[in-house]
């Protein structure tokens, strides 16, 4: 963004902007106040300086919005720093534009987890937001009246009252070319199933939850002991917590299985015949050592205390066969004050080293960290040697599915890929019911209910990931993007809290889908690291408190001053494109003077045999064809594409020689051949100009050619065809190069699209931009 851009410039690049993510015809008439007041901002004009609207709601509350200008954005470290632009509301971001250092700063509302009003001081009234991405920004408003506008509208759009006010029911994905139904059927339970070879003798699927009438926060599908019947199953989802009985979530190839459910409603002294039996089932389906392990994920005096509310856990004298552990995660409310310390801790003002290990030591985040691991890993071993195990917490629904998912990761290495890695999570968190809306505070409702699980889950599998950076075929950058979109809402993957409630949103046909919009930014996500043939079948994870580390990308990400400027996975990733492209290159090269070389070969035959047919005299430009035949010869051993741009160069002087020789040549047949092989020099020079050999250096590019800044965490995309550096705006299209062999669609910037358009509508050669 230009510094010397007027006010109606900038209002006119907002609105723009906006329009990218909202689309004004999708709104439905709504009652709420919420949904007026996105109306209401998706229709306003954007003139003048200043722009108010009254909204009034059921209550009789009125609720007035306005653009406010000479707002302050103040630095974290140091508040006589700061920036200073135009607050802008939006129907979905607010946006903070200061025009004079082209800076921008989004803030998606559904990613707003806090606002608050700060003591009003000479400057005016600060009003600090933290986001659910553990970004925090602080404003200051000139008006203290404004503030409490801006602080009202704020509040009433970051936690909507109803479901489907949600983001992602008003998204449209106007700049990305996906259409809505992607995505939503990449993944499906029972084809899951059938790769780990169920059903089989063992295990088998039931339909007795297909209405959701057993446990309406479980799948449809639901695979159990192929011995067990239906008045076993019936009963022991009876006497489990929300009905959630022992199910099949994981078969590994020893028959050694991970089955979940949640605590049972034993109480003091209640028991029950048809969980015992089922219990019995799920050991029998193991052919193997004779027991089975039953992991309570809770502290032993927590599962103690439920037995009071009648629930509790397993008594061992009615259990036969079945060893129990106790391996002490903490709730959920043990973690969502874990997590508010740590952020207490990465926003100090005045940042020490004693004092941020201290507030590490003291927030338990990386001690909560290692008590899921070691459970996962503890799991994980049981399953290796060939044992059974049943996983529950309190409702099987949190910690439960934490375990699960990581011990099925170190267990599988299909987990390890992309697409494994979202199959875990379609099975353990999507369809087994993990709360994602009242545990990522979707919706307003209960605080207490807030906690980062799946967090914690992400968290740990970059914890992996450094353990074994060639074991996984992604990166941090889709650990990220799951997180962001997780609290996001602009997609419906994570919407609701089980299978059912999204059967019945419809989400498959109202919203987009996560995963067709990570498959439509594959190349992003890519770990080059990764090596599917080094990746042990399970990985042994070091679990000594030195081995965790601070994720500093996550919880620290939007301080740009601290990070370095460029990430190394960016610049690994750009370097493995690079390559990608001058290979695929290097091979057209090959293929091409491979053919010249053969045309080279014909003609000289043929003009060899015309000159031997006529007189000496007649001759006037001898043709040393042995000699002609070794250059076209050397041409298809050229390896590099350095060699080759050379070799094309004693190509065109061969081509001099044959062009001689044909003046000497009469008949149409040789002239033919010079004609085809002119038309084929013609082609591999277009070609050569249409790949970029250099490409600039990510290093110290500040912003893009559209005056976009770059800040730390801001993705630095190549045009395959120039080279030049751009942002994601400004490299939005795909499409396939005449210098590469493949003809796969690769990232170019808009210019040389459109250049590439033209040339191939009018059938020339590509132009150089």
């Amino acid at each position: 963004m230009s510094s010397c851009m007027n006010s109606e410039t900038i209002d006119g690049m907002i609105r723009s902007s906006a329009s990218r993510f909202y689309q004004v015809g999708s709104l439905p008439g709504s009652p709420s106040v919420y949904g007026r007041l996105r109306a209401w901002l998706s229709q306003e004009p954007w003139v003048g300086d200043s722009v108010e609207v009254s909204v009034t709601d059921k209550t009789g509350e009125k609720v007035t919005i306005r653009k406010v200008e000479n707002v302050r954005l103040l630095d974290k470290y140091n508040s006589r720093k700061f920036s200073q632009g135009n607050l802008y509301l939006t129907a979905t971001h607010l946006i903070f534009v200061d025009p004079d250092n082209k800076k921008e700063t989004w803030v998606l509302y559904m990613h707003i987890a806090s606002v608050e009003k700060l003591a009003l001081t000479t400057t005016g009234c600060p009003l600090q937001l933290r986001c659910k991405t553990f970004l925090s920004v602080t404003f200051v408003v000139p008006k203290e009246r404004d503030c409490h506008e801006i602080f009202t509208t704020l509040q009433k759009l970051s936690q909507p009252v109803h479901i489907e006010d949600l983001y992602c029911f008003y998204y449209t994905s106007s700049t990305e070319d996906i259409p809505k139904t992607a995505g939503w059927n990449f993944f499906d339970l029972q084809s899951e199933f059938q790769r780990m070879k169920v059903p089989n003798e063992q295990w088998s699927l039931t339909l007795l939850n297909e209405k959701y009438e057993i446990c309406d926060t479980y799948p449809r599908y639901l695979y159990v002991p192929a011995s067990a019947q239906t008045n076993i199953l019936i009963g022991s989802s009876k006497f489990r917590s929300k009905g959630r009985l022992p199910v099949l979530t994981y078969l590994h190839r020893n028959k050694a299985a991970i089955s979940r459910c949640s605590q049972p409603l034993s109480g003091f002294s209640a028991r029950c015949l048809e969980d015992e039996q089922m219990l019995n089932c799920v050991l029998q389906a193991n052919p193997g050592p004779g027991y089975m392990y039953v992991v309570d994920t809770r502290h032993k005096i927590n599962a103690m205390a439920n037995r009071a509310a009648g629930k509790g856990y397993e008594n061992e004298n009615f259990y036969e066969n079945i060893k129990f552990h106790f391996l002490g995660i903490d709730n959920i409310h043990w973690m969502r004050t874990s997590l508010n310390k740590l952020i207490d801790t990465c926003e100090s003002k005045a940042p020490s080293m004693s004092s941020f290990l201290n507030g590490l030591e003291s927030s338990w985040w990386l001690r909560h960290m290692k008590a899921i691991l070691d459970t996962s890993w503890f799991i994980a071993q049981a399953i290796d040697a060939g044992i059974s195990t049943l996983v529950h917490c309190s409702d099987g629904w949190d910690r439960t599915a934490q375990v699960c998912s990581l011990s099925s990761l170190l267990l599988d290495s299909y987990y390890r890929t992309i697409q494994g890695y979202q199959a875990l999570i379609e099975k353990d968190w999507l369809a087994f019911g993990h709360k994602f809306s009242e545990r990522c505070a979707h919706i307003a409702g209960d605080p207490k209910e807030v906690s980062p699980v799946f967090t914690q889950f992400i968290e740990c599998t970059w914890q992996l990931t450094h353990q074994f950076p060639r074991a996984f075929q992604f990166n941090e950058r889709f650990l990220l993007t799951l997180h962001d979109h997780l609290n996001s809402c602009q997609y419906g993957t994570f919407i609701g809290n089980c299978e059912k409630d999204r059967v019945d949103l419809r989400l498959n046909e109202r919203t987009y889908s996560l995963w067709g919009y990570m498959a439509n930014h594959m190349n992003e996500y890519m770990n080059p690291l990764y090596d599917s043939s080094f990746a042990p079948q399970t990985l042994k994870p070091c679990l000594a408190p030195q081995s965790f580390k601070f994720w500093r990308g996550m919880y620290c990400r939007f301080e740009s001053g601290v990070h370095p400027r460029e990430n190394l996975g960016d610049l690994l990733l750009a370097t493995c494109d690079h390559s990608a492209s001058l290979e695929d290159h290097i091979k057209l090269l090959q293929k091409r003077i491979s053919t010249i070389k053969q045309k080279i070969s014909d003609c000289s035959d043929k003009v060899k045999s015309e000159i031997l047919d006529k007189p000496k005299e007649t001759i006037s430009h001898p043709l040393d064809n042995k000699l002609f035949y070794n250059k076209a010869e050397e041409l298809a051993r050229y390896s590099t594409i350095e060699d080759a741009i050379e070799g094309c160069t004693e190509l065109k002087q061969a081509c001099e020689l044959v062009d001689n020789a044909l003046v000497v040549g009469s008949t149409d047949e040789t002239k033919l051949i010079g004609g085809d092989m002119q038309a084929s020099m013609e082609q591999l020079a277009s070609e050569l100009g249409s790949v970029a050999l250099d490409w600039k250096t990510l290093r110290n590019v500040k912003e893009c050619v559209c005056s976009t800044p770059f800040d730390s965490f801001s993705r630095k995309y190549h045009c395959w065809k120039c080279g030049d550096v751009f942002c994601s705006r400004c490299i939005d299209r795909h499409t396939a190069l005449p210098g590469h062999l493949s003809q796969r669609a690769v990232p170019v910037c808009r210019p040389c699209h459109r250049l590439l358009t033209v040339a191939g509508d009018s059938g020339m050669p590509p132009l150089s931009p």
